[in-house]
This record gives C-alpha cells, structure tokens and sequence, in this order.
C-alpha cells in the first residue's frame, strides 16, 4: 500500500482533495481494492464534482477538505463559487453579488435606492439650502456642491432649472443629493421637526465627530462655497475617508485630532458660529464645553446628538438626557430645544440652544455669579 506523495492524512488532504468526491462518489468501491492517489487528497477515488468531503455533487462548493480544512465552499450544498444557499458569490437568497433586494431597512448602504418616479418636484425647506423632492417617496436632500461627485453612495437626482427668473427658457440641470436620515443625526433631527437650524449659509461651522464625513458633506451642501466646515475626528481609518473627501470640498478642513484636547488645533480653527457635536462619549458635555470656550463666539450656537447608552446604559435615557441638560447649564450653555430622534435612531435625542447669553450662568451655580466682586456684563 503506497501512501501519497503530496498531502497529509491529518488536514484531510494537502493540496488535492478538492476534486476528489467523499465516499459515495463510486457505488463500486471495495475496501481491499483501495489505492491512494499521488496527489494528496483525503484517500478516496476521484469523483467528478470539484467540491470534495460529502461532495459527489457537480461543482457543489469549492473546497470540500481539499487544500486543509473546509476549503471555500462548505459541504458543496449550493451551486457556483459562494456555497450556502444562495448561489453566486453573493450567498444569501438574492444572488450575484449585491444581496437580494434592498430592504426599507437598508439605511442607505450601496444598492439602497429613493424612488422618485418620472415626475419629481424638489421644493425648498424652511430651512435655507434643504430641499425636500417631491416623488412616489418624498426624501430630504441638498444641493450638490460638488456635481457629479457621490459621498458615500447616495443617490443624486437632477433636475433642469431657471438660471435666471428672467429667462425662463434658459435652463441648466442642478443636482442633489438624497439626505439620509437614518445614517445622519442631522438630518434625523430635521425630519422631527426642530425649529431652528444654526447651520447656515456662509456660516462657519465647528463639526466634532465627523466620521468618514457622511454628515460633514451635507453640512458642507448646506453652508456653500462662502461658509466652511472645520471636520474633527479622531480615528485615523475614518479621517483618511475625510480627507479624501475634504480633497473635492474645498469648503471642508478635515482635523484628525482627538477633540478632547482642543488647544491641539486651535491654530487651524478660528471663531466659529455654531458647534455641532456627535462624539458618544460619556464626557461629551465636557467636551462641548472645551472646545465652546476655545472656539464659540458669544451667542453662537450649539447642537449636541446624545446617545443614552453611551453616557449610562443603566439609567432610563430620559434621566440621561435631563442630566446632560443640566450639566449643559452649568457650562453656560442655554438650551433652547430638546427632541429624540425616533423613529430613525433609538435613545437618541438632540439638544440645541445658546452658548453665553441672557439666561445662562457660570460652571458652580447662581452663588459662584455672587461672589464675585464685579458683576459679569451680559454677553461676557
């Protein structure tokens, strides 16, 4: 009995076994007749499918135990190179390699889609430079700063416009993009109804948290070419995405820095005129108010997206987000409106206002206002 040349009868087959079927592959095999083959493999006759172990079947899987181990395919249960049930590379009931069909869950990944229909009808928001498209589903959307240019897989719509009032028939296409609640705090934030926005056209805007920049770009839609974004964030695998992006949006400054420590990059960032923070830290309060001092003007504006797990998992997200009200407070910060961003996040709420106006007071209560020796101005 000669043992094979290549492989190992431990791994189950050293490089052959995949083509080789499992024991079943030959209603003729006799035991006493037995010879191993000179490519490795797990000691059975060569079957005809490529798949190996309980192979046999045609081109079921790709590895069987073939090249040690289970190989890519599994038991050789689905046609093609992805095993399982699905077939193709895909795996999973839809096939090829995107999955089956998006799901309204799908939360704006690649291959989710707005279905706008052949009419579409984009109408200004309240909120100047948010548009709403009008279609079969109505989506919140921003004028694409960057044409042709998508984010992160976004759908983009264009539709031809007046350049002019005064010329009607001189028109040009405009594109937008789909803003998708479910991936952005902001938008979820305007969706619910919030009632003012700080983020304006031609403002200068301070973004803590900013990710691969998925938010930062609509911002970035929002303020135009006059105003700018300065996009902080602490991860280097996320910041390579925003620079990347920040590469087409000149109006972008993209800071891969850690926001706890604001004196690090208060050479790049001037006075801003609002601060949107979204960093899901248990300091996150703190945080703000950092950077608030370094970088807010006087009545400038705030927005802070608080996610309860972060700050106590085992407090009711209610009791969590009045704590973190009051220690807003107690930073001079004053809260204007306070919502929750269901049903596009879960214990999640968003809470906006002023920082060093009429109203609020210094870190240590009304009693710390009083001790000092000269009354503090209104505004300072």
């Amino acid at each position: 009995m000669s043992y094979p040349s290549r492989g190992n009868w431990r791994g189950g087959g050293g490089r052959g076994g995949g083509r080789g079927g499992g024991p079943s592959a030959s209603p003729h095999f006799r035991s006493d007749t037995f010879k191993a083959p000179h490519r490795g493999g797990s000691g059975f006759p060569r079957g005809r499918g490529r798949g190996g172990g309980n192979g046999g079947a045609a081109r079921g899987g790709r590895g069987g135990f073939g090249r040690g181990g289970f190989g890519r395919g599994g038991f050789g249960r689905g046609d093609g190179r992805g095993g399982g049930r699905g077939g193709g590379r895909g795996g999973g009931r839809g096939g090829g390699r995107g999955g089956g069909r998006p799901s309204p869950s799908s939360r704006g990944r690649p291959g989710s889609s707005f279905r706008g229909g052949s009419k579409l009808l984009i109408e200004p928001h309240r909120f100047p430079n948010v548009f709403i498209a009008r279609g079969k589903e109505d989506a919140l959307c921003t004028r694409n700063l960057v044409p042709g240019e998508s984010v992160y897989g976004e759908k983009r719509i264009s539709v031809e416009s007046a350049a002019d009032p005064a010329a009607p028939h001189d028109k040009r296409k405009i594109e937008y993009r789909i803003w998708n609640p479910f991936r952005s705090k902001l938008a979820a934030a305007i969706l619910g109804g919030i009632d003012e926005l700080p983020i304006r056209p031609g403002g200068r805007v301070l973004y803590l948290g900013a990710a691969s920049g998925t938010t930062v770009s609509h911002v970035s839609d929002v303020v135009g070419a006059d105003g700018v974004v300065y996009a902080v964030e602490f991860s280097h695998r996320s910041g390579r995405d925003l620079v990347n992006m920040a590469k087409r949006r000149t109006n972008v400054v993209p800071i891969v820095e850690d926001a706890r420590y604001p004196a690090r990059y208060r050479m790049l960032v001037p006075m801003v005129d609002a601060i949107f923070a979204d960093v899901a830290q248990p300091d996150q309060s703190r945080i703000l108010a950092l950077n608030a001092a370094y970088f807010l003007k006087t009545g400038g504006y705030f927005m802070l997206s608080i996610k309860a797990s972060c700050v106590d998992s085992t407090a009711a997200p209610a009791a969590v987000f009045a704590s973190e009200v009051e220690k807003l407070q107690r930073e001079r910060f004053r809260p204007t409106e306070q919502l929750t961003l269901e049903p596009y996040e879960r214990d999640h709420a968003c809470v906006i206002g002023t920082y060093r106006t009429a109203g609020s007071h210094r870190r240590g209560g009304d009693a710390a206002v009083h001790a000092t020796a000269m009354p503090l101005a209104d505004g300072h």
